[in-house]
């Protein structure tokens, strides 16, 4: 099937002013023909079924065009999306949009047939349309969005328009294929009114022809200005995003990454790669602390791309905005709460866990909202990470200690991080501790997740850790992965069997909680030893090599032992009997203590 090289669309955010007319503003009513009604919006965040989300569906790219109003909520649009064919077990497209009223939907340029139902558009393919073909399909809607797309005032008063898209929420702006297993290259045109700044994904374009052109619009007569941004490397839909507000911005710096790193498309023709520019945008009131709070920014890429690997994308963007979260991980323009730039709060760990994301989360995405903390586990670990390297040992530890604390004081210790998995690459089984995806965002991706990175370093050591991390970063740039491919590159790199270690803490819910207690006998110097494990039955009986060290006059005495019972004594001579008996003292085991002698 022939498909266009570029997709001219258009979207038209009329301005809105004056009294409403049916639930539609006047003003966008006498500039253009009268929209259908807006169907009423599903809730967000609801999980979808389990299995593949679109199959037979790869979205490609999206070309947005968007002309944003001075004043008014209600928004006009065309967007673009081309869509490659693998093999669609039905002759129907479904994208996502919700709350939106449709007004004509285009296939290669021709009128398609479709319907709006439950959240969702269908699109009649054509009847030739078959595996192997790429499809150009262009949706022309309007209406008042209902989330997604937040239009309103900052914390300053100011007018300010922020996409917010965590976890499924494009859907309430903008047509998609909305799920993190299908990534694509997003580019946008976006008029804004001066003396607004718009700040998206990628780095700006220069119009080119066929390029989509952002209408006019009615306005308040301000001046306006088309920002053109573009990503080279597909993304999520759910990091797909743009910012418009009275911004004041500030370069931190440029980190370059040399020529030993593997060059991307843009890169210089001698192989080398670019610099990679990093700054912030807040809004004016707010820009003294953002100076101090985004102070070592470029310093986080600089320690994560020798880390990892180089820095995925061609710049990184410190936002402040309306999101709903502490941090928003956007690709190459993260997103933060606007109230805590605003009141001064020190956020650098935000910082360093959503920099951490654009690694993992972004150019490696989880495949299956399950596995969700090979996202949020790993930007906690990471971040803790960098403050191990730039502010010492007792930082990253005083960081690793809280996460525990937030972990077993949470209500998520008697679930799995992965629930009902067998932990087979592809394998797609129902997630019933998540009706909402919202609900994913607890102790056991975040918390538990970065520990679970931290025993498995301990485990394995620095070298077969972090080259098995590398690994898995590598197979899955840019791509998608499962909790088994981290597992699959830790193997490859340690040469140990890892499948009783990811079933006891991934797929299994709880800890140990160790209780000990010992005795001393004086005639043959023994110090005996008894560790219970006493969690729940349901919990597993967990298998770990565990350090135990004895204070005796004559000093420590440190041995190592393998835990795999629920009950285990332990006989260690000793000159003297001992004063105290810890276990993990250097704390690489996440767990509890009931009772200690």
């Amino acid at each position: 099937m022939r498909w266009h090289n570029r997709l001219v669309v258009v979207l038209l955010l009329a301005a809105c002013s004056g009294p409403a007319d049916s639930g539609r503003d006047r003003t966008d009513a006498a500039a253009v023909a009268d929209p259908g009604p807006e169907p009423p919006p599903i809730k967000a965040g609801v999980a979808p079924p389990p299995g593949p989300y679109a199959p037979g569906f790869d979205a490609l790219h999206y070309d947005i065009a968007l002309a944003l109003p001075d004043t008014g909520q209600f928004i006009r649009g065309v967007t673009g999306i081309r869509i490659a064919l693998e093999a669609p077990e039905r002759d129907t497209l479904a994208l996502d949009l919700t709350g939106l009223a449709v007004d004509a939907v285009r296939l290669d340029g021709a009128a398609a047939a479709y319907r709006q139902e439950d959240g969702k558009l269908y699109v009649t393919l054509p009847a030739d349309a078959g595996p192997g073909d790429t499809i150009a399909v262009e949706v022309a809607y309007s209406g008042r969005p209902d989330d997604g797309l937040i239009i309103g005032t900052n914390v300053h008063e100011q007018r300010t328009i922020f996409a917010d898209n965590w976890p499924n929420r494009a859907r309430f702006w903008f047509p998609s294929i909305d799920h993190p297993s299908d990534k694509a290259t997003v580019e946008f045109a976006v008029s804004a009114p001066e003396p607004w700044a718009v700040v998206a994904n990628g780095v700006r374009v220069e119009a080119h022809e066929g390029a989509p052109e952002p209408p006019p619009v009615e306005s308040a007569g301000a001046p306006r200005h088309t920002w053109r941004w573009a990503t080279d490397v597909p993304i999520p839909t759910y990091t797909m995003v743009i910012g418009a507000a009275e911004f004041t911005t500030e370069k931190v710096g440029d980190v370059c990454l040399g020529t030993t790193a593997p060059a991307r498309p843009d890169a210089a023709a001698d192989g080398g790669r670019p610099c990679i520019e990093v700054s912030w945008w807040v809004f004016p009131p707010d820009s003294a602390h953002a100076a101090r709070v985004f102070r070592r920014a470029d310093e986080m890429i600089a320690f994560y791309s020798d880390l990892i690997a180089p820095f995925p994308y061609d710049k990184l963007a410190h936002v402040q905005s309306s999101t709903r979260f502490g941090g928003m991980e956007n690709v190459g323009a993260i997103f933060y709460s606007e109230d805590a730039l605003a009141r001064g709060r020190d956020i650098e760990s935000t910082v360093a866990h959503e920099t951490a994301h654009q690694w993992f989360g972004d150019a490696v995405t989880e495949a299956e909202w399950r596995d969700l903390w090979l996202s949020e586990g790993f930007a906690t670990y990471f971040a803790a990470l960098f403050f191990e390297r730039a502010e010492g040992v007792d930082r990253f530890r005083e960081m690793m200690e809280a996460n525990r604390t937030r972990y077993l004081e949470s209500e998520w210790t008697n679930r799995p991080i992965v629930p009902q998995s067998t932990g087979a690459a592809g394998t797609t089984t129902a997630d019933t501790s998540a009706a909402s995806l919202f609900d994913l965002l607890n102790a056991n991706n975040y918390q538990k997740g970065a520990w679970v990175l931290h025993m498995l370093r301990g485990l394995l050591g620095d070298s077969a850790f972090f080259d098995g991390i590398r690994r898995y970063y590598r197979a899955h740039e840019f791509g998608n992965a499962h909790t088994a491919d981290l597992r699959e590159a830790l193997e490859a790199a340690s040469g140990h069997d890892l499948q009783s270690f990811f079933e006891q803490w991934v797929f299994r819910p709880g800890h140990p909680r160790f209780r000990t207690s010992h005795t001393w006998d004086a005639a043959s110097h023994t110090a005996t030893i008894t560790i219970e494990q006493v969690q729940p039955v349901d919990w597993p009986t967990f298998h770990i090599p565990l350090d135990i060290e004895l204070d005796t006059p004559a000093g420590p005495i440190r041995r190592t032992i393998e835990i795999d019972e629920r009950s285990e004594r332990f006989d260690i001579r000793t000159a003297a009997e001992p004063s105290a008996i810890r276990i993990d003292p250097d704390g690489r085991v996440l767990k509890e203590v009931m009772t200690e002698n």
